[in-house]
């Protein structure tokens, strides 16, 4: 792994929202009670790590408690927040399949207080085979958070680019689902599967599930095509849709390769501030919503 560049995080993100607010308009509100979020999206390489890695990384620094629990077997979200997910590792494999506390199998991030990882290991690429007899296998992660006491504002769920157990599992547990789509062609591909399977999980397994968020990303502003996928996502889903559109960029590939988000890595980026962006749109959108604490 390359070198880590040394930076004073807390210093660097004020920096960037100096730039992105410059009359100080930077409060990002509270929730009242924990917001679980699965961030899924079948198709591979649309940015749900980076998604994920970034708002969750973002709203932490606002000064919320983040718990990032990565359901993804590649383990990308863990070494995108720089957590070890060695095959030694506890994590989301033991809370799956053993019924391990959270408590157990969550780490610290460093350098960024308030946020957590439940980091995934190689393990949990066989944990749908050793859950297929298991009693209830699709509420494995709703139980594993519902019995977890710590104090967290926000749950954030990285989805493998499938939508086997290890997805259902995410959707049953959470209360909002967040789709991140490119602005790439083909960007709609896939996602009227998806729609329905998160249908299915709502009819039979949670009645509380909706589709909260939609987040373009891969924005290339130089490109026609953009502009008429964005055209194309807003006239169909509206309101969800996130005025933040993430741009494609160099940077937010380099970041994971330092154990870092884009935030910590290169705070001025426009990608740094989209993502600080879309976390305060989601973060004000929530406010005043009524949920279960322990979602």
């Amino acid at each position: 792994m390359a070198e880590e560049p040394e930076v004073d995080m807390a210093a660097e993100v004020r920096r960037a929202m100096r730039i992105l607010n410059p009359k100080g308009e930077t409060e990002v509100p509270r929730p009242t009670a924990r917001r679980t979020m699965a961030i899924a999206n079948q198709k591979g390489g649309v940015g749900k790590t980076t998604s994920t890695v970034n708002i969750a990384v973002s709203l932490a620094l606002h000064g919320n408690r983040v718990m990032v629990i990565d359901l993804d077997p590649q383990g990308n979200a863990s070494t995108g927040l720089g957590v070890n997910h060695d095959v030694d590792t506890p994590g989301v494999y033991e809370a799956l399949v053993h019924g391990s506390p959270l408590s157990d199998v969550t780490h610290e991030v460093e350098g960024v207080p308030g946020l957590y990882c439940v980091p995934a290991t190689i393990d949990l690429a066989g944990a749908e085979v050793e859950l297929v007899n298991v009693v209830a296998r699709e509420a494995r992660l709703q139980k594993a958070l519902a019995a977890y006491d710590g104090e967290i504002d926000y749950v954030l769920i990285d989805c493998p680019p499938s939508l086997g157990l290890l997805t259902v599992n995410a959707l049953v547990a959470a209360k909002e689902v967040l789709i991140p789509i490119q602005c790439e062609y083909y960007a709609l591909e896939g996602l009227g599967q998806l729609l329905q399977n998160i249908e299915l999980v709502k009819s039979h397994l949670n009645e509380r599930l909706r589709v909260s968020t939609i987040l373009l990303t891969m924005y290339d502003k130089r490109t026609k095509l953009a502009d008429q996928v964005e055209k194309e996502v807003r006239g169909h889903f509206d309101e969800i849709v996130l005025e933040s559109v993430v741009p494609r960029s160099v940077r937010l590939s380099e970041a994971p390769g330092y154990g870092q988000s884009i935030i910590t890595y290169d705070p001025a980026s426009k990608g740094a501030l989209r993502y600080l962006e879309a976390a305060a749109e989601i973060a004000k959108r929530g406010a005043g919503r009524t949920t279960n604490g322990k979602n």
